[in-house]
C-alpha cells in the first residue's frame, strides 16, 4: 500500500491532488493565481469541498485567467453571486477581482508574480523533515510576513494559515511527511 501524508482520505481526488500537484515547485504565474484564488475561497472550509468544486471555479472564473478576471464588471459580479457550483461568499468573489487586480500590480513590478513570491524562499523550496502531524504548522514566521506583505499591497483572504497552505500547495515549502512516498530528502 501508497503511504501518503496523514491528511490524504480514500478518495480519489485528494489523492491525485497529493501525488500529483501539492507540494510540487510551481513556477508559472497562470497557476500561481489559480492555487491563490482556491485558497482564498478555501479559507474557513475543508480543501476537500474546493476539490469538489475545482471545475466548476475553473469555468465560472474564465479558466482562472487573472486579466479577465481584474476586469469583471458588475454583472459578471452578480452571475457569480448565484453560481451555485462555487462558493457563493460575496466577500471571497470580490476578493477574487481585486486580487487579480493587484496580482497584475505585482506582475509589472517584479516581472511575474512568481519572481515576487519565490523570493520569499530565495526561490528554492524548503523541504521540511516532519514526521507526525503535530510537527506541521499552520503558519509560519514567513508565511506571516508574506501575509502581511500581500494585505499591504490590497490583497484580501490571505490571512498567514491561508498563505501557508498557499505555500505548501505550491511547493514553496514541501511538507510532505517523512514515512510518506513523496517525501524528498
Amino acid at each position: 500500500m501508497t503511504r501518503r501524508c496523514f491528511w490524504v482520505t480514500d478518495s480519489k481526488l485528494y489523492q491525485e491532488y497529493h501525488d500529483n500537484e501539492w507540494g510540487k515547485p510551481v513556477f508559472d504565474d497562470a497557476t500561481l493565481f489559480e492555487f491563490l484564488i482556491l485558497e482564498t475561497f478555501q479559507a474557513g472550509l475543508s480543501w476537500i469541498t474546493i476539490l469538489n468544486k475545482r471545475e466548476n471555479f475553473r469555468k465560472a472564473f474564465d479558466n482562472f485567467d487573472y486579466k479577465k478576471i481584474a476586469k469583471y464588471p458588475e454583472s459578471k459580479y452578480e452571475s457569480l453571486l448565484v453560481d451555485t457550483g462555487i462558493i457563493r461568499n460575496k466577500l471571497k468573489i470580490k476578493s477574487a477581482i481585486s486580487n487579480a487586480q493587484f496580482f497584475l500590480e505585482i506582475q509589472q513590478e517584479f516581472g511575474s508574480f512568481s519572481t515576487f513570491i519565490w523570493s520569499y524562499v530565495d526561490h528554492k523550496p524548503i523541504i521540511n523533515k516532519f514526521k507526525e502531524r503535530k510537527e506541521v504548522p499552520a503558519t509560519t514566521s514567513l508565511s506571516d510576513k508574506l501575509s502581511k506583505d500581500l494585505k499591504k499591497r490590497g490583497f484580501k483572504f490571505v490571512g498567514s494559515t491561508v498563505m501557508y497552505a498557499y505555500m505548501q500547495a505550491v511547493g514553496m515549502v514541501n511538507d510532505h511527511t517523512t514515512d510518506c512516498f513523496k517525501h524528498t530528502s
